[in-house]
């Protein structure tokens, strides 16, 4: 019998494909908490180690602040006689690069987005969450006179500690699912940044040493897929790796990136339970985000406000992509994610909680400073003003976040309360046991 017609439609042609935000498997719902609670530590760091940085290069003690930065240290016979600052950009942020691809993979191998219905909400607003800042901010500096658009990636990238700071201070109940979404997508944007970083912010590519760095890399791989542990085996395979790519001029952050690739996901014997990747994110998330990423907030964030021009073709265009572009990237995308796969929102959820995160969506930070010092030259005048941009977009971005789902916060409240009346003697939440 053929299905009944509604307006010329079959009722199966109408029915929808899914749930737009539906609540992951409990399993991964308990994980991403977990990586919250770290993140959400680790962005109230940033925020710290931000405004102390900012606070101290327009005191009158300014000048201490730049010698700190501008302390060079480590091997000169390996260039590797790098300033406190360079260190932290090219060092320690290869550590949040490792974790970044370590939660990538296994989301796609191990978790919930190696389902391509939930993988591609998430993969689509990342993409669409960076190519409408792109494009705003190559408008504004096209023209412009004094425009620069080979700045136009610094708006493109979600910083997840410093969102998920905003969230704890204003301390929302957002449902899981869209925390979820959240880090996901900023994971996501991570893996494309450095995409983007190797491929057009490399200066010069000297081909022997990144030829050598697959050595280490390749030997990296063989014991971490023989699930060998041992740190004085790995490290030093590491750090071997992360020079030689940093003398070849990719920017060293990739080499985190390609050695996270080689960890895998599974047990060896494919049993449940975490594997090496987890057991890696376990131990190096902390130090990512409680050090590495604060560190390098503390000697990015610290720009001379009197230096710079906020009226910069720079600095508004940075401005109009992080709160505007970012915003329509992402929100459109989900919509047509949600247009052509006739999805509907999970239940409780409005479109107004997915403007909320979208906005949020603009707070950038670490890898926006990063690629700023890449496009224009660490301490130049336009760096100046990319900082400045990155400052003013990323708190207008969060404080209209704020305002948002500040409203939305009752509503996220009565739909926690509701879960946890869900739950019964065996602590599993029914909804799950459901299947809801």
């Amino acid at each position: 019998m053929p299905s009944p017609t509604v307006g010329g439609a079959s009722v199966a042609d109408k029915k929808p494909a899914g749930r737009l935000f539906a609540r992951g498997s409990l399993v991964e719902t308990t994980r991403v908490a977990e990586i919250l609670r770290t993140e959400t530590a680790g962005g109230l760091l940033l925020v710290g180690a931000a405004v102390v940085a900012l606070v101290w290069a327009n005191s009158p003690w300014s000048g201490t602040y730049e010698t700190i930065s501008d302390a060079t240290f480590g091997p000169a016979a390996l260039h590797l006689d790098l300033s406190a600052a360079a260190w932290a950009a090219d060092g320690l942020l290869a550590i949040f690069f490792f974790v970044a691809g370590l939660e990538l993979k296994r989301e796609f191998v191990a978790g919930d987005l190696r389902d391509p219905r939930r993988a591609a909400l998430p993969v689509a607003a990342a993409v669409g969450g960076m190519i409408a800042p792109a494009i705003i901010y190559l408008a504004v500096n096209a023209t412009m006179a004094d425009g620069a658009p080979r700045g136009w990636a610094i708006p493109t990238a979600t910083d997840i500690a410093f969102a998920l700071a905003v969230l704890g201070l204003i301390n929302t109940h957002l449902p899981a699912a869209l925390r979820t979404f959240l880090l996901t997508l900023a994971v996501v944007d991570d893996l494309l940044a450095i995409t983007i970083i190797a491929v057009f912010y490399t200066s010069s590519l000297h081909a022997v040493p990144l030829l050598l760095a697959l050595l280490p890399i390749a030997a990296f791989g063989v014991l971490v897929q023989r699930r060998v542990r041992s740190w004085w085996l790995l490290l030093p395979l590491a750090v071997t790796a992360w020079a030689l790519v940093h003398a070849s001029g990719v920017h060293a952050t990739v080499a985190g990136v390609l050695l996270a690739f080689t960890v895998p996901v599974r047990r060896k014997d494919e049993s449940d339970g975490p594997g090496l990747a987890e057991h890696f994110e376990h131990r190096w998330r902390p130090l990512s985000a409680g050090i590495a990423v604060p560190l390098f907030a503390f000697f990015a964030a610290g720009v001379t406000v009197a230096a710079a021009n906020v009226g910069a073709p720079v600095t508004i265009g940075i401005v109009a992509g992080l709160v505007a572009g970012k915003t329509i990237g992402v929100l459109a995308s989900t919509w047509l994610v949600q247009r052509f796969t006739r999805a509907e929102l999970a239940k409780g959820l409005s479109w107004w909680d997915v403007l909320g995160l979208s906005m949020l969506a603009g707070v950038g930070f670490t890898v926006s400073l990063l690629i700023g010092e890449l496009a224009f030259g660490a301490g130049t005048d336009r760096d100046a003003d990319a900082k400045l941009g990155i400052l003013i977009g990323s708190v207008l971005a969060a404080a209209a976040a704020t305002v948002l789902l500040r409203v939305r916060n009752r509503h996220y409240r009565e739909l926690v309360e509701e879960e946890s009346r869900d739950e019964d003697a065996d602590g599993i939440p029914d909804v799950y046991q459901r299947g809801d």
